[in-house]
């Protein structure tokens, strides 16, 4: 029987999907980040699919979601994009170290995945953790510096960015240092599956494929590296995008690699 646990690493509330019978051993661990505007019990259709091959799921709230929401307004939200991304970096490190103390992974096997601003999440952990083996990006970029840019611009047009320049010149710069596009090299080799719908029109699909086509050539085991369009899907996680990331997973990160 699969278990859904509620947990807290500090201030920060997640969801544990597990076998029950196994909740308490080691386990190959997946942490999986949840889109804008979405919360953590979302993403439980996926969790419990992985949960089933035999992975420790978390499922963590980013701030100003879910247990978090503070209700904020839709813009501060919005104008804290950035700032949410780079919190989630530094407090995946907080997870995975409660993990450690509980001795819950095995054999240092933990993967890394999300959703949208969770597969930002996800390339920008890339750049600052070594211990992530495997990982998976559905829909959403490395491009960070590029993706940023388009949204400033998207602002603009709507004469809705109430932050002053140099604030804004701060914020790109912080950005660049978790762009894994500038640094591919931090990649590693480590195995990492991409799904995109070729018609997103909140994260461009181009942001993702260019990336993809680009870092590939690094790799020498190209079963490490994989991309997967969907044509005609938009924003929206497909049934066949969550099959394809449990299989990747269980090919790249299961307890008997």
């Amino acid at each position: 029987m699969i278990g859904i646990y509620k947990r807290k690493a500090e201030n920060i509330p997640y969801l544990v999907i597990v076998n029950h019978d196994k909740e308490l051993e080691a386990l190959p661990t997946v942490i999986y980040s949840h889109g804008f505007t979405s919360a953590k019990e979302h993403n439980l259709p996926l969790a419990y699919l992985l949960a089933e091959k035999g992975f420790r799921v978390i499922l963590p709230d980013s701030k100003y979601h879910g247990e978090r929401e503070q209700a904020p307004s839709d813009l501060k939200r919005q104008l804290s994009f950035w700032d949410i991304v780079m919190q989630n970096v530094k407090e995946l490190q907080i997870i995975k170290d409660k993990l450690d103390e509980e001795g819950l992974i095995m054999e240092q096997k933990i993967g890394l995945a999300g959703t949208s601003m969770g597969g930002i999440t996800t390339s920008a952990a890339l750049t600052k953790y070594s211990w992530i083996n495997t990982a998976a990006i559905l829909m959403g970029t490395p491009k960070l510096t590029d993706y940023a840019n388009l949204l400033v611009e998207n602002l603009v047009k709507t004469e809705k960015l109430p932050i002053p320049e140099k604030e804004i010149e701060r914020l790109k710069n912080q950005i660049k240092t978790y762009d894994l596009s500038l640094q591919m090299e931090k990649l590693m080799q480590r195995p990492l599956m991409f799904w995109h719908g070729e018609k997103d029109s909140v994260v461009p699909f181009d942001l993702s494929y260019t990336f993809f086509k680009e870092v590939k050539k690094q790799y020498k085991n190209r079963d490490n590296i994989k991309f997967i369009k969907e044509k005609d899907r938009d924003h929206k996680v497909s049934r066949f995008a969550i099959i394809e990331t449990v299989n990747w997973f269980e090919s790249h990160l299961n307890e008997n690699k």
